[in-house]
């Protein structure tokens, strides 16, 4: 019988693949480093995907998200990048949630009873990463988020590696500092030191916000990539979970 993840078991094994399987995993952001590691997820066998985004497609996007493209424009990321995954594996459990992460709505992503495998954060705002990480501390659940991709050129100095031993990215020394106030001093991310570039501001900043980062088709692509084997690679060597 044809299979589509045999070159995956060829990897890990038929037991392996049905443990991935049976793996539900919550995602949020389906950016430019959020729509790959989801990819990644659901090529690999994952069987159970919630993926949250409050965005829609723009033409700004066409340079890095795997669901931009000029069909999709204008529709919300979460509706899109079902399509796309569903296309890909028709099997595939999926619940899009096209809704803003807050503390405020906390219970809408983890209602009482609801358990994931794996948490993954690929979103911009530090309020919401924050109170990610601590809501995964406080469910036991394993949990990795990336960190600054914008304004960087260099994809090879992108790194798996605990908060704590981060340097040289500004979003990893605000999280490092906010996170141990909350008492937290470990937490898998995807980092680079790299030194940002100075970027043009070619684009009118959404409110709340100072400035636009720069981007490109590498470097986000490389950092979701990295979040959705790291994910992988940890449900293929714990013992399964119970889902919701």
């Amino acid at each position: 019988m044809e299979n589509q993840f045999l070159r995956n078991e060829m990897l890990w094994g038929e037991a392996g693949q049905r443990r991935l399987e049976k793996a539900h995993v919550i995602l949020f952001g389906l950016g430019g480093v959020g729509s790959y590691a989801a990819e990644c997820l659901a090529r690999s066998g994952v069987g159970e995907l919630t993926i949250v985004d409050s965005d829609t497609v723009s033409l700004s996007n066409l340079n890095r998200q795997l669901e931009a493209l000029r069909s999709t424009v204008g529709q919300p990321k979460t509706e899109a990048v079902a399509a796309r995954l569903r296309d890909i594996n028709p099997s595939l459990k999926l619940h899009p949630i096209h809704a803003l992460y807050d503390d405020a709505h906390r219970n809408w992503f983890f209602p009482v009873g609801c358990r994931y495998d794996y948490i993954v954060d690929a979103i911009d705002l530090v309020s919401c990463k924050l109170d990610l990480a601590e809501t995964a501390l406080r469910l036991h659940t394993s949990m990795i988020a990336a960190l600054g991709t914008g304004n960087k050129l260099d994809p090879t100095l992108l790194q798996i590696t605990d908060i704590s031993k981060t340097h040289g990215c500004p979003l990893a020394r605000v999280m490092r500092r906010e996170l141990r106030k909350r008492g937290i001093h470990h937490l898998q991310v995807v980092f680079s030191p790299e030194e940002p570039v100075k970027a043009a501001q070619l684009e009118v900043p959404p409110p709340g916000r100072r400035s636009v980062p720069a981007s490109n088709p590498w470097v986000p692509a490389t950092a979701g990539l990295l979040l959705g084997s790291a994910v992988v690679r940890q449900l293929l060597a714990e013992p399964e979970g119970q889902s919701c």
